[in-house]
Order: structure tokens, then sequence, then C-alpha cells
């Protein structure tokens, strides 16, 4: 028998193909960073919006990613990898961004690559699934099928700037959302901006709210 001797559980990152691979990408690297090792899934049309929304090739990417921790890169046709068992241990799986075609194919069950092969896996075996969704408007398609995510377990996270921590650059609001997303796998980061309430303030409205 095989027996898998990780330190610590890898974590399934897929990017597909909306807007936004950045939080998927960045979010690998903070996770490599901590020790984590990463699956990462990067879909066929993601490798297009690599390139034309950073400016880098899913190759450059990759060497980047692999020199901050261990990276493993699954075939997303393969629906025979390992991460495509519930007997392969893992933390979980986040897709960022997820697109509303994935999320779809999830809500309904139906696994046409290892990206809803792995989710499905998740849900199955009561793992933590996030999904970064990425789309507005929304249609009602789009609601039902985040509530049948959510009540078959999974958390819809879609990528909500948060104002309060005063970004100064798109860095800084992408890295606020992946710290979200660490504190949800049980994985607290470092950098994150934590609210403390406002200086001064002493809690009593001032009639204008």
């Amino acid at each position: 028998m095989v027996k898998n001797s990780l330190d610590k559980l890898p974590l399934v990152i897929a990017v597909t193909g909306a807007s936004g691979a950045i939080y998927g990408l960045t979010l690998a690297g903070a996770a490599l960073e901590n020790g984590i090792p990463v699956h990462l899934l990067i879909s066929d049309t993601a490798g297009q919006v690599v390139l034309h929304e950073t400016g880098r090739s899913r190759e450059q990417w990759i060497e980047i990613l692999g020199t901050k921790g261990p990276l493993e890169l699954p075939d997303v046709h393969d629906l025979a990898a390992s991460a495509s068992s519930g007997s392969f241990p893992t933390m979980g799986m986040v897709i960022a961004p997820c697109s509303m075609g994935a999320l779809g194919r999830i809500a309904a069950g139906v696994s046409t690559s290892l990206v809803e092969r792995c989710a499905d896996v998740c849900l199955k075996e009561r793992r933590r699934l996030i999904l970064l969704t990425r789309e507005t408007p929304l249609s009602l398609i789009h609601i039902r099928n985040m509530q049948t995510v959510t009540e078959a377990g999974g958390i819809i996270m879609p990528p909500v700037p948060s104002f309060y921590s005063e970004p100064k650059t798109i860095t800084d609001l992408v890295n606020q959302t992946v710290a979200r997303v660490m504190d949800l796998l049980g994985s607290p980061a470092d950098n994150a901006y934590r609210w403390c309430g406002i200086p001064g303030n002493s809690g009593r409205s001032s009639g204008n709210d």
C-alpha cells in the first residue's frame, strides 16, 4: 500500500477562465510560502486570461511559483489524477476565480474536467471548498447555483474588495482577499489587515447612518 508522507495536506487550487486569474496565482504563492503543498489546475481558457491580465504566461507563473515550495501541476483533463479520488487526502480546494460555467457544472454534479471532479470530491468528502465567483450582475440561475453549492457545504466568496483596509494598489486589494481565503483554510496570513474599529469612534450613532 502506498502511504502519503506529506507533512501538510496539499491544497487544490484551480484557476478558471473568469477574469481575476491573479487571485488564484497569488493564493498559490501564499500557500506555498506557508509550507502548504499545492496542486494547481489552470484551465485552457484561464491560460489565455493569465497572459492577458498579468502580462506573464502560464509557464512563467509556474516557474515563479515552483521556487516557493512543492508544486504539482496535474493535467486539467486527467480525471484519473490523484486528487480526483476521495482516498487522496487534501485540505480542500479553492477555485479562484470561479467562472459561472464551472459553478453551474459543480452545482449540477457534472465533471467535465479535473476542476469539477476535485470540487465534487471535496463536497462528498466534506472538505473545505471555496469558490471565488466572478460575475456581475448575477442572473437568477447564478444565484440558484450558488445556493445549491452552499447547501452542499461549499463556501461562496466573491472577491469583494475591503476598502476599510485603505488599499493603495491593486496588489493590496488582491492580497487582502487572499488573506481572507487563508483564514477560511485555517492558515491565517501574517500580513492580513485586521479590523480593530475606527480610531476615536465611541461606537455611538451620529444620526446619519
